[in-house]
């Protein structure tokens, strides 16, 4: 398995995404931790919002950047129209997209179009480069994510793994 592909569905840097979400019930990801600007379920939405962007530039869809930040976070509705389960299942769907696409290697230096906030110019990068600011900043969020967990006495994950 090629590094990207590790970093992005394994655990070469930390703990796998698929690990980091494991056993997490639906009461404790919405539940409010004192000092987080977010919930553990609003942190994952985001970043899937964000994979599915990237993953649709990757595939030529110039799907807009958000005017307003947001936009990238679930209101009250977008919160009680997806369950948890349906969250994370498409999460972790979409991960297994991205590492089909470093399996890809005749694309991976193909360049790509990325469009940019409003009155900034469209990004161009190759999809190696999109996959690489994909694992960063899933790697943010899940990092977060683990720090909320460790703040809930909700970790290490049941499977075990890394405890700190």
């Amino acid at each position: 398995m090629a590094e990207l592909e590790q970093i992005l569905i394994g655990d070469a840097a930390a703990a796998s995404p698929a690990a980091v979400l494991e056993g997490l019930t639906s009461e404790i990801v919405h539940r409010d931790i004192d000092g987080a600007p977010r919930t553990i379920y609003q942190e994952l939405w985001h970043t899937t919002f964000w994979l599915e962007m990237s993953m649709d530039w990757i595939r030529g869809i110039e799907t807009p950047f958000p005017v307003h930040d947001a936009e990238g976070f679930p209101g009250n509705e977008a919160t009680q129209r997806e369950s948890w389960a349906q969250l994370r299942e498409k999460f972790l769907a979409g991960l297994h997209a991205a590492a089909a696409a470093v399996r890809d290697r005749e694309r991976l230096d193909q360049p790509i179009r990325c469009p940019s906030r409003p009155g900034h110019p469209v990004r161009v990068m190759t999809v190696r480069e999109q996959l690489e600011n994909m694992a960063a900043h899933n790697s943010y969020h899940l990092g977060r994510i683990v720090l909320m967990r460790q703040l809930l006495h909700a970790w290490p994950p049941p499977s075990g793994g890394y405890a700190w």
